[in-house]
C-alpha cells in the first residue's frame, strides 16, 4: 500500500474505525454485486437474506481402483449388509468400501474383475427395475435385489449371484471389523460394535479377571512397538494414527 496516497486506508486506520479486512472484503463484494445488478450497495445491504437451504454439495472421494459409480454402488450394498439405520455405526461409517478398494489393488486383486462386472450389473438391474442406479434405490428395493442374489434368482443378470454376494459379504465384514491399519474400521467403530476392547501387549491381573470390562485401547496393532511393520513415531508412515 502506498503510504503517500491519501486515498489508501492504513491498517491502523481500519482498526481505529472498527473496520476489519473481512468487512472491507464484504463491502467490496457488495459493491461488485451492485454494479452487476444495477443497484446500490445500500439497497443490497438492506435486502432480505435468502432462506437457508438444507442442500449440500455432493463430494466424490478418490479411490485407488474403484470408480465413482462402483464405489457408490458398493457402499450402498455394504450398508445393507451391516446397516446403520438402528442408530449405531455400520459398514458405511467404518468405511468398509475403502478397505475393499485398497485390497483390490493388492491381496484381493483376483476379485477386481468380479467387482467390476458385479457392480455394473447391480446398477443395470436397478435401472431396469426403477430407472435409477442401485445407490439411489430405497432400502427396501436394495434388499429385494440382494435377497434375490443370494438365491441366484436374477437370471437376466447372471453376475448377480450368490458367489458375488458372498464375496462382498466377506470383504464387508473384514472391512468393518479388521484392524484400522488396512483402511476400514474407521474410528474403531467396528470394534465398538463387537465390544472388543482392542489390542494390548500385556494385561494386568485386574484386567483379566472374569467379568471385568476393559477400557478400549483405541489403537492399531501397528501403532504398538512389538507389532510394528515400520517404525512408530512422528516421522513414521505406518499405523492407524498415521492415516493408514
Amino acid at each position: 500500500m502506498n503510504k503517500n496516497n491519501k486515498n489508501d486506508i492504513s491498517t491502523d486506520a481500519m482498526a481505529g474505525a472498527g473496520l476489519s479486512r473481512r468487512s472491507l472484503l464484504k463491502g467490496a463484494g457488495l459493491t461488485g454485486a451492485a454494479l452487476i445488478a444495477g443497484g446500490s450497495p445500500a439497497a443490497l445491504a438492506q435486502a432480505p437474506a435468502p432462506a437457508a437451504t438444507s442442500l449440500r454439495i455432493a463430494l466424490t472421494e478418490a479411490f485407488e481402483t474403484l470408480t465413482a459409480a462402483e464405489s457408490a454402488a458398493l457402499d450402498a450394498f455394504a450398508s445393507r449388509l451391516i446397516p446403520s439405520d438402528d442408530g449405531t455405526p455400520g459398514a458405511h461409517e467404518a468405511r468398509a468400501v475403502h478397505f475393499i478398494d485398497r485390497g483390490l489393488t493388492g491381496p484381493m486383486a483376483a476379485s477386481r474383475e468380479q467387482y467390476a462386472v458385479g457392480l455394473a450389473g447391480l446398477d443395470d438391474c436397478a435401472r431396469q427395475r426403477a430407472g435409477v442406479p442401485f445407490a439411489q434405490l430405497p432400502a427396501v428395493d436394495q434388499d429385494a435385489i440382494i435377497d434375490a442374489m443370494t438365491r441366484n434368482a436374477i437370471p437376466e443378470f447372471p453376475m448377480l449371484n450368490a458367489a458375488f454376494f458372498n464375496t462382498v459379504r466377506t470383504h464387508t465384514i473384514e472391512g468393518t471389523f479388521s484392524d484400522p491399519y488396512y483402511g476400514g474400521n474407521r474410528d474403531f467403530v467396528g470394534w465398538a460394535l463387537l465390544g472388543y476392547p482392542g489390542v494390548r501387549i500385556a494385561s494386568s491381573v485386574e484386567e483379566v479377571q472374569l467379568g471385568s470390562a476393559l477400557a478400549p485401547s483405541r489403537q492399531s496393532a501397528y501403532d504398538m512397538p512389538a507389532h510394528t511393520k515400520d517404525p512408530v513415531g512422528p516421522e513414521a508412515a505406518g499405523g492407524a494414527s498415521h492415516g493408514h
